[in-house]
C-alpha cells in the first residue's frame, strides 16, 4: 500500500509511478487513516516537503496510522530543493510506534509554492527529465525491498522552521484567502482541498450571477492546492493576485484525480 499527500498531484504522480511496477494500491493519506492497514506487508509513505520539513497536516496524521511494525516501510518525499528535517521528523514518528522505516529517499520536483513569490512553477519541469534515473533508482529499490537512506544531516534551520511559533506565524502568513470579487462559489477548490477545509456558503450579499462564496477554514495546511486550482485566480496569498499561467497541478494528473472524496477530517 502506498499512501500520499498532495496538493498539485506530484506525490500522488510519484505514488502512482512506483505502483505501476510494485503492483501496489494508492491511497490518499487522509484516507489511510479511516483503515487498518496491519496485514499490508509494504507501506509506502509520499509525501512533500514544506518549508524544511513535513506538512503540519501530514506530521497529525501518521501517528494515526495502524500499521504493522514488521511491514517494509519506505519513505519518499517530493521537494523543489531540499527535504530539510522531512525524513528526520517520521522517523521520529515512526519509532514512537515502535516502527522503523527501511528505506528513504527524496526526488525533486516543480515547486508549487514558487507562485507566492510571483514565480513559475511550470518553469521547472525540467525537473522531471533531469531526476526520471533517480526516480528509476527508488522504483528499483523498492521493488526489491532495500534497506538504504539518503538524507542530509539533521538541519538546524529546519528544526527553528518547524517550532510551533514558527509554524503558527507560516501558516497564518502564507495561508491562502479568498477574493469575494473574483470567487464564483464554483466548489473547485473544496473538492481540491486535501484537508476539506474550504466549504462553499451563501453569500450575505449575493449578485445576480454570483450567489455562493468559497470560505477557508482554521485547518489549513498551506499545500496550495485550492490556489493553483480555482479557475478564476480568486485564491490568493497575502493578497497578491494570482496568475492563471502560474497556476500548477503535475502533467500526469487530472483535475478529478485530486478531488475524490473521503469522510471528513475535523
Amino acid at each position: 500500500m502506498i499512501l500520499y499527500f498532495s496538493g498539485t498531484g506530484n506525490c500522488l504522480a510519484v505514488a502512482r509511478q512506483i505502483a505501476k511496477f510494485t503492483n501496489d494500491q494508492v491511497m490518499p493519506l487522509t484516507e489511510a487513516v479511516r483503515q487498518d492497514l496491519t496485514s499490508e506487508r509494504r507501506i509506502g509513505l509520499i509525501y512533500p516537503s514544506y518549508d524544511f520539513n513535513m506538512p503540519p497536516a501530514v506530521r497529525n496524521l501518521v501517528p494515526q496510522l495502524k500499521i504493522s511494525t514488521n511491514a517494509y516501510i519506505f519513505i519518499i518525499i517530493t521537494c523543489g530543493a531540499q527535504a530539510g528535517n522531512s525524513i528526520w521528523t517520521i522517523r521520529r514518528l515512526l519509532r514512537e510506534k515502535g516502527i522503523e522505516m527501511a528505506y528513504s529517499h527524496k526526488i525533486r520536483v516543480p515547486d508549487n509554492s514558487a507562485i507566492v513569490f510571483g514565480r513559475n512553477p511550470n518553469d521547472q519541469k525540467w525537473k522531471f527529465e533531469r531526476f526520471s534515473k533517480r526516480l528509476d533508482t527508488i522504483i528499483a529499490d523498492v521493488q526489491a525491498e532495500h534497506k538504504a537512506h539518503h538524507y542530509a544531516w539533521w538541519s538546524p534551520l529546519a528544526w527553528f522552521m518547524g517550532t510551533k511559533r514558527m509554524e503558527q506565524w507560516m501558516l497564518r502568513t502564507f495561508r491562502p484567502a479568498v477574493n469575494e470579487t473574483k470567487c464564483i462559489g464554483c466548489g473547485i477548490c473544496s473538492g481540491v482541498c486535501p484537508m476539506r477545509n474550504i466549504t462553499i456558503t451563501d453569500r450575505e450579499k449575493p449578485t445576480a450571477t454570483n450567489v455562493q462564496l468559497a470560505a477557508v477554514g482554521p485547518h489549513c495546511t498551506v499545500c496550495l492546492a485550492c490556489l493553483h486550482a480555482c479557475p478564476q485566480q480568486a485564491i490568493e496569498v497575502g493578497a497578491k493576485s494570482s496568475v492563471k499561467a502560474h497556476q500548477y497541478r503535475h502533467p500526469d494528473i487530472k483535475l478529478k484525480d485530486l478531488s475524490r472524496p473521503h469522510p471528513q477530517l475535523l
